[in-house]
């Protein structure tokens, strides 16, 4: 007598389905970021030059070197012209025996302190008007929104030579008028956006609940206009840089013997054709920390922008 023995039906335990893992939009912004090799690159160099300007004094002290000593005999030719590269002057020396390289790192100081607090005056100033315009609607935004056009219609560069040419140059002054010309598109910007969200849910929801004017913008509205707010930021450091290299190289920048790439060029320009590092290396700097803030705001607005096609895929 055969018995059979009946197999047993194969029960196969499937694994647990992986958790779905939620990512807000500043993280997906952070991935598209990180994915875009121009960009990080960018912000690369941005890193590097404020590390130049944060360790000027290093340079200065390990080339002996301080960024307005005069070398009249180990910095000039016998011609009284400026020295080429060489083993005590790496970048050369400009028309009074200065250490080119010491200086630019001194002027990376002012540069990018300019700026920086220029474009941060200018945020605060766009941000806090462009919310009360476009919130509270009415008198408050007929009022700011002709300041924002008389602003905008005003030829800033020629404006800001004047000023500070009664003024007097100085980093102070430059700060505040570069910030007070350059407010008005932030606010616009602001402003157009907070006419979208006031009338939206959310908004009326805090409305409901009894929140006051001043905590919907501040607290419920502002966060969501906060991705334009920092690609315009990005964008408009290099543009406050060119107008302090500009405002230096015709002369009203800080006043002299002060380390500035603006003035370093203007200070060349007579001697391009018989000394090229003395120009060549002040413009240098100027270009590429303007050219990697445009390429890193350009990566930042792509980045935060929910409408674009680029996928990234995880690892």
């Amino acid at each position: 007598m055969t018995i059979r023995v009946r197999e047993a039906p194969d029960r196969r335990v499937e694994p647990p389905a992986p958790d779905v893992v939620g990512r807000g939009p500043w993280e997906l912004a952070w991935r598209r970021l990180r994915a875009d090799k121009v960009a990080m690159g960018s912000l690369v160099v941005i890193v590097l030059m404020v590390l130049v300007a944060v360790f000027a004094p290093v340079f200065a002290h390990v080339t002996g070197h301080p960024p307005n000593m005069q070398y009249h005999r180990e910095g000039l030719t016998p011609d009284g012209l400026p020295r080429p590269p060489n083993s005590t002057f790496v970048l050369g020396t400009d028309d009074l025996g200065r250490d080119i390289l010491v200086r630019i790192a001194y002027g990376a100081r002012i540069s990018l302190g300019v700026g920086v607090l220029a474009t941060m005056l200018t945020v605060v100033v766009g941000v806090v008007l462009g919310l009360l315009a476009g919130f509270l609607r009415g008198v408050v935004d007929l009022v700011i929104a002709r300041l924002i056009d008389v602003v905008l219609s005003i030829p800033f560069l020629l404006v800001a030579i004047a000023l500070v040419s009664v003024s007097g140059p100085g980093l102070t002054i430059t700060i505040l008028v570069i910030g007070m010309f350059s407010w008005a598109s932030m606010a616009r910007i602001v402003r157009g956006q907070v006419l979208f969200l006031r009338e939206r849910e959310f908004v009326e929801a805090a409305r409901s609940l009894g929140a006051s004017d001043l905590r919907i913008m501040f607290v419920d509205v502002l966060p969501n206009v906060l991705a334009p707010v920092i690609v315009y930021t990005t964008l408009l450091i290099p543009v406050v840089i060119i107008v302090q290299a500009t405002l230096s190289f015709l002369g009203l920048g800080l006043p002299a013997p002060a380390a500035d790439w603006g003035g370093m060029i203007s200070e060349a320009q007579n001697y391009y054709t018989v000394a090229w590092w003395f120009v060549l290396f002040p413009s240098l700097a100027l270009l590429i920390t303007t050219i990697a803030f445009n390429l890193l705001g350009d990566g930042v607005r792509d980045a935060v922008d929910p409408r674009i096609g680029r996928l990234v895929r995880p690892r």
